[in-house]
Order: structure tokens, then sequence, then C-alpha cells
């Protein structure tokens, strides 16, 4: 780990992070977070442990040194091979390695990881421990208040207490419950109910526990408002992604009390040269951009902008000026001001 990003370094970071979401926050995602606050806090996709070790693909590890502050999340249960994954991790520069003990999809039931985790806290501890031996950089968790039949208020302070015991010291909890039968991964997201009482009280409880919460947040003033109400750090998933600059660009002087923010058309110019070097490379230009559609959400010329984007990014030989067009549609802030 560099210096820049040492322990006390992260928990500051962790004030506001982006969530790790499969098929989202790969790479070029990231960089384009980045690019908009550079403080907070960016995980990658959940990266399983069996793909690294046994897999050999370690082109799953790649990023991009700008990402800093990045962590990697891993999926996986036999301590051996997560302690493995996360050397290999933390080898090619993560500044955190978080084990993902909250995912609900059927995939991660079957190889008996993710959120299914949550009934076995002395193995998450076990992996923990492991990890923690192998790494010289965090060890974190990422779990639900419960699973199925369990009664959060009883399983969630023990599960705490137990990777704590690991050396664990900074946790996100996804304040629902996970219902391993009967929903769908993208169910498990909204409809079991929002118990954000029950993570301040963990909090409370365990104040020597860096504590971030995760769900439902939409703004930063949601955001602002969880923190001075004690929680140690807010973690935003889908609005993130969906409406980044809405999000992240005034994230560094509004939650991190440091610069004066960024705008979306500024992120998007700095995002050409990144995607005439992704080109360069054989990559296509859709890859990069289908995570900028939600860039200008709510000006004028967004819904010009995601269609030609849409549209124009996957046809072969697509570049860099797929997206000057597409920015020409976007009103600029002062038209945008006047037509309030």
């Amino acid at each position: 780990m560099t210096d820049k990003f040492k322990k006390q370094d992260l928990s500051t970071a962790a004030r506001l992070s982006v969530a790790p979401m499969m098929d989202w926050t790969d790479r070029h995602c990231r960089y384009l977070h980045r690019l908009l606050s550079s403080h907070a806090l960016l995980y990658t996709e959940m990266v399983t442990a069996p793909a690294l070790v046994r897999g050999r693909a370690l082109h799953l590890l790649d990023h991009d040194r700008a990402e800093h502050p990045v962590a990697l999340q891993l999926g996986g249960s036999d301590p051996a091979e997560l302690a493995q994954a996360a050397k290999l991790g933390a080898g090619v520069g993560y500044d955190e390695i978080n084990l993902n003990c909250g995912c609900p999809s059927d995939r991660v039931q079957s190889g008996a990881f993710g959120a299914v985790l949550m009934k076995s806290p002395d193995l998450v501890a076990d992996c923990v421990a492991a990890m923690a031996g192998a790494v010289d950089v965090e060890v974190t968790v990422k779990c639900r208040i419960g699973v199925d039949d369990q009664q959060p208020e009883e399983i969630l302070p023990r599960f705490l207490e137990t990777i704590r015991a690991a050396g664990c010291r900074r946790v996100t909890i996804h304040a629902r419950m996970a219902w391993l039968k009967g929903l769908s991964p993208a169910e498990n997201r909204t409809v079991p109910p929002l118990n954000y009482d029950l993570v301040h009280r963990m909090k409370a409880d365990f104040p020597d526990l860096h504590i971030s919460i995760n769900g439902g947040v939409t703004s930063l003033a949601e955001a602002a408002a969880l923190l001075d109400a004690g929680l140690d750090g807010v973690m935003i998933g889908r609005s993130a992604y969906h409406e980044p600059a809405r999000i992240l660009a005034q994230a560094d002087p509004k939650i991190f009390g440091q610069g004066r923010g960024s705008d979306a058309m500024t992120a998007a110019r700095a995002m050409l040269p990144y995607i005439e070097n992704h080109l360069s490379r054989g990559g296509r230009l859709h890859q990069v951009t289908r995570h900028m559609l939600g860039l200008f959400a709510g000006r004028p010329g967004a819904r010009a902008w995601r269609r030609m984007l849409s549209e124009q990014a996957s046809r072969p030989g697509a570049g860099p000026e797929v997206v000057e067009a597409a920015l020409s549609q976007i009103a600029p802030l002062a038209e945008r001001a006047m037509a309030v």
C-alpha cells in the first residue's frame, strides 16, 4: 500500500463510497466516478476467489492507478482460497479487500458465500482472519442485517462481535434482510424493509467499529444526515450509478469538506483520452459509454445524449466522435438556468 492510503485515510474515504455492483462497477465505471469525486471510496464488482485462484482469471483485477482509493470485493467461503485471492488483489495495488456477505443471488448461494454467510459467522471470522494474515491492507466486510428467518436484533450483534474478534474493524451494513428463497436479487434490493434504526444501534453498541450504512440512500443530503446522526460512512449504489454527477460531483465539498466539486461536462470531456486509449488497445466504445448514459440526468438534452450513445456507440468503428456529437446535445448550464 502506498503511504497515501493508510487505514485512517481509507476510513475517511469511506465516509462516502460507491457500492460494488455486478456488471456495473467495472474499471470504466470507476474511472468515470473518480473524475467526479477525488475522495469517495470506490469498489470493484464482486470477484470470486475461485475465479482468481483456480481459474487464474487475473484480468479481473485490472484497474487504473487513477481509481485509488479503490477496494477489491471478493466472494468466497474457503479461508485459504480467500487468503490467496486477497494476496493477489493486494499485490496489484488494491487499497482494501472486502468480503461479500450480502449478495443473495442463486449463483452465490450455490457457492456457499454471499448473504448465506450470515448464517455462519464463525466461518466468516475464519475467512477474515486468513485474509488479514495474508495481506498488509485492511480487510473489511459487507453484510446484511440477517437472512431468511433470522432475527436481526439477535444475529447482527453476534455477527459483528465475531468478525471484530477476528480483526475486522470496518463493516458496511446493507440495512435490509436478504430473503434467499422467494425473492430475486433485484427484489432483495427493494422489497425487504429498511431498518436504519438497527444499524444506528449497532454503531452505539460497537463504537470501536467503523460502520457504514447501505440501502435506500438516494442523495448527498440523505448521506450527510446519516453521517451527522453518528454513522461513520454511507454507501450509495444504484443512484450513484444511474445519476453519477448528481451524487458524486459535489461529494468532495459537501461530504469531505475539500475541493470545489466537479461537473458532468468536464468529466465527460476528461473521458475522451481514456476512451481513445481503450480503443487503441482493442476495446469497444460502448464498453465505456454504457456507464455514462446517466451523466447528464435532469439536464436539457439528456435524452438526446442517452439516445445517441445507446444507438451509435456499439456500431463497428465507433469512436470519440460519437461522444463529441452526443455532448453537443447537452444544453450549457447558462442555458439551463435561463430555462428554469
